[in-house]
């Protein structure tokens, strides 16, 4: 390939379209760092990653300060050990989210040039195990949303082909939310997919009990219904139901995949690359997934994780939430309910660069 010349670093704001609520919090703000990588040879590569409404100057400052400074010279190409270089140079700070979501903006950028110098899409060189992925929507479950529009979105989505809905739940009282599933599984029928997230909002006891509930529901799977790092909680709950857990949005390296996997901790990793710290790392948690025989079901992120999840074999769904469309001129192709990644080289983001250049703040550039 050739060494790197050129980092930018920026962050775009973007505002969902739609009021989103969980079990704990609201979801006003996404801001997103974008990291532009250039090589010797004049080659381009862009990777983001996210933040719920907090810490993006933050994630910044760790780019900008200790970071993009150390990829100057490197051969981009090296992807693997300059990862595990910036990895252990910012070992003070691992593992948390603030350095994940900084090591994601990176590595996915770096991703993108290494696709792109290659003519190949992102699905494909990191595996190529399927052409398409089958959705299920999250944007018309969220917990405000009264019963009645909780039917009327999960039947126009399964109108639409997709596989299943997601509703969130952690009302006040067990009863509210079997109301509330039970109005949209008995307006589904048994063969849609009902998926439930708790976004960690209970304890064990709660979670058991919650979960006797559910059984009767036939959901898809429960997730984050605790503390993500209750290891031990979480594998309890496990073992007392027949309902499938659920988790990944919320842990930040390898190595508590590893330990929730080893426990039989769960039953469905959603492993997000851009909390995981990119994709270099996010094969490696599919991948362990598989030897475990447990699908993946990544996070958020669609635009992306349409190809990570058409690039291994144990990739089950994508969720559904457009996220980049202020930002790009491209959208994730949809044919029958069914996500297909992109099979232009890269990671399958077409960027509309005049719009990121409007709505850009805090840029910096690092270079030779």
């Amino acid at each position: 390939m050739a060494r790197i010349e050129r980092v930018e670093v920026l962050l775009v704001d973007l505002k969902p379209k739609v009021l989103r609520t969980d079990a704990i919090q609201s979801f006003i703000s996404q801001e997103t760092p974008i990291v532009r990588i250039t090589d010797a040879d004049g080659a381009v590569g862009m990777g983001y990653s996210y933040t719920i409404g907090t810490g993006g100057s933050s994630v910044l400052a760790l780019l900008n300060d200790h970071l993009c400074p150390l990829l100057i010279g490197r051969e981009a190409w090296d992807i693997e050990a300059i990862w595990r270089a910036l990895f252990f140079h910012t070992h003070a700070t691992t593992v948390g989210a603030l350095t994940s979501i900084a090591l994601a903006a990176i590595d996915t950028a770096l991703w993108d040039l290494k696709c792109r110098k290659a003519g190949q899409p992102l699905w494909r060189m990191a595996g190529g195990a399927q052409r398409s992925i089958p959705l299920y929507s999250t944007e018309g479950g969220w917990l405000h949303i009264a019963p009645e529009a909780l039917v009327d979105d999960a039947l126009a989505v399964k109108e639409r082909g997709f596989s299943g809905t997601k509703i969130k739940i952690g009302r006040p009282h067990v009863a509210e939310d079997v109301a509330r599933l039970s109005a949209v599984r008995e307006a589904v029928g048994p063969a849609f997919e009902i998926m439930t997230d708790a976004n960690q909002g209970f304890n064990l006891s709660e979670a058991v009990r919650r979960a006797r509930h559910y059984e009767a529901l036939d959901i898809a799977w429960f997730e984050e219904p605790i503390h993500a790092d209750d290891v031990g909680a979480h594998a309890a709950l496990t073992r007392s139901t027949t309902v499938p857990i659920a988790v990944g949005e919320s842990l930040y390296s390898i190595s508590q995949f590893k330990d929730y996997l080893a426990q039989g901790a769960c039953s469905i990793v959603q492993v997000d690359v851009g909390r995981i710290g990119g994709i270099t790392p996010w094969l490696k948690v599919a991948h362990m997934a598989e030897a475990h025989n447990v699908a993946v079901c990544p996070h958020f992120l669609m635009e992306l994780h349409v190809a990570l999840a058409a690039a291994v074999p144990n990739g089950r769904y994508v969720e559904y939430i457009p996220q980049l469309d202020d930002i790009t001129l491209s959208r994730m192709t949809v044919r029958d309910g069914r996500a297909l990644p992109s099979d232009e080289p890269g990671l399958g983001i077409e960027w509309d660069h005049a719009a990121i250049a409007k709505l850009a703040t805090g840029q910096r550039l690092h270079k030779a």
